[in-house]
């Protein structure tokens, strides 16, 4: 199996496919009101930080078992793991995560959609009203976009890595890259966008807490897709002369920049809607923000540039989060394909029929579960409140197992495969990392210090979300 498996054709392939599963909503929405909720500059310094002090070992690592075993999670934890049921646990939750955070992204992907097909129709006016999200989600059009959205990313997979993953990911993120910088150039021409500019980077250090510490770590985690199995999958389609630690930090480093431009996108564009919010006043949801309170922004400019000029801006907005949106649920999906094709024998297009049937089944549910059934709805409760089904998948499989998932991997790393076959795999297509400083660290961070604040994210989140309890404060 392992001789036929596909591999990515090039090593700019492979960065810009791993750099297109992290950039997502998170980078472009959610990061930007992150950080003006906790500190502005001294959140991004934070964020940085973590980034290249714990996050980037445990994508290396991530990407060597790929690489090693040219296996998706459940494979990989197996054919190093020699076989212990503990391990095999812990590679099914690498595929499971994914697939399940796919329901979600999926009902995101096609909301965005939606509001695509609405701002081309010159409906700018009707999303910016109160009603209109609600509306929208609840629209029996929204199923057509589901269909669609399903196709988009069924051609992109059926195709394989090279022809369907690699190429899309060589498309999809320049031009999102490119979109991103001309969004920005022209938000920070609009009266009063240096300010939101100021408050996204001068540091009020007076306001990092250990909340604030969590919440960058919980961020810098998400963001880079660790713990999803991707890296994993997608470490397994590249060949064995490729230099991992240095294709880490290009990933890194990219999905890094795009948060940060999209910050100097989304901060300058509501301080020049209102020059007297207050970032506390944002909502935590970065869905909020794209669908409820970004609208009224867009429609705000009609005074300066013109109803049509303003709706163009708006579907230039929308495109460009649909397109990372996308990338990402292109490699989120990828990981339970994968299994399916290595583990279970099937080939690409009886897997995708078989994921396309049980998760959108999910994702049906999932879409419905904003009042158009009651049962979905009104799901469970915990937390002193009422969760709906899409609530459930949220809460335990993007906040709390990830962070799970995250400390297996450097347990399996450090205490199963064994550190020294970490570094031989590491070495390889590198040249000097046997004995390097970047050898050491990585060795001994993913050992000692990473579990323990994985550890510590993950009871924070239980408690958080499912007991409504802040460890941190």
């Amino acid at each position: 199996m392992s001789a036929q498996r596909e591999h990515f054709s090039s090593r700019i392939g492979f960065i810009l496919a791993a750099a297109g599963s992290a950039v997502g909503i998170g980078n472009l929405v959610g990061f930007p009101v992150n950080a003006a909720k906790n500190g502005g500059g001294a959140f991004l310094l934070i964020y940085a930080i973590f980034v290249f002090l714990v996050c980037l070992p445990v994508m290396m690592a991530e990407m060597a078992i790929g690489r090693k075993t040219e296996k998706e999670p459940v494979g990989a934890y197996k054919a190093l793991g020699g076989g212990g049921m503990n391990w095999n646990i812990a590679g099914l939750l690498g595929v499971l995560t994914p697939f399940m955070i796919a329901v979600f992204y999926m009902v995101l992907t096609v909301w965005i959609f939606a509001y695509i097909a609405i701002t081309l129709s010159g409906n700018l006016s009707y999303l910016a009203s109160p009603a209109s999200f609600g509306e929208i989600i609840n629209s029996s059009y929204i199923f057509g976009a589901m269909i669609i959205v399903a196709a988009i990313v069924n051609f992109i997979l059926a195709a394989g890595v090279k022809d369907g993953i690699e190429k899309a990911a060589k498309t999809l993120m320049p031009t999102l890259f490119i979109m991103l910088v001309v969004l920005v150039i022209f938000v920070l021409t609009r009266d009063n966008a240096l300010a939101g500019v100021s408050f996204f980077l001068i540091p009020e250090f007076d306001k990092i807490t250990p909340s604030v510490v969590n919440s960058a770590l919980s961020q810098a985690f998400f963001s880079l897709s660790l713990g999803m199995g991707i890296l994993i999958t997608y470490g397994s389609y590249i060949n064995r002369s490729t230099d991992i630690v240095n294709s880490a930090k290009l990933v890194a480093i990219t999905d890094t920049a795009v948060a940060f431009t999209a910050g100097l996108m989304i901060l300058p564009a509501v301080f020049s809607f209102n020059p007297q919010v207050n970032p506390q006043e944002l909502s935590d949801s970065s869905v909020s923000l794209i669908f409820t309170f970004l609208p009224k922004i867009f429609l705000a400019l009609q005074t300066s540039i013109g109803y049509f000029a303003a709706s163009g801006v708006a579907a230039f907005f929308f495109i460009l989060v649909f397109f990372a949106a996308i990338t990402s649920l292109v490699s989120i999906i990828e990981v339970p394909v994968s299994y399916l094709v290595t583990e279970k024998g099937k080939t690409r297009k009886k897997a995708l029929a078989t994921l396309m049937m049980t998760g959108g089944l999910l994702a049906l549910f999932a879409t419905v579960s904003f009042g158009m059934v009651g049962f979905f709805t009104e799901f469970t409760s915990y937390a002193g409140g009422t969760r709906s089904f899409f609530d459930v998948i949220y809460d335990i499989f993007y906040d709390t197992i990830l962070p799970l998932n995250g400390l297996l991997l450097c347990l399996f790393v450090s205490y199963r495969w064994k550190k020294h076959n970490l570094s031989e795999e590491l070495a390889t297509g590198r040249e000097g990392y046997k004995g390097s400083f970047a050898e050491k660290y990585i060795n001994f961070s993913l050992s000692t210090f990473i579990p323990v604040i994985l550890l510590g994210i993950f009871l924070n989140t239980v408690a958080v979300k499912f007991f409504g309890i802040n460890i941190f404060g």
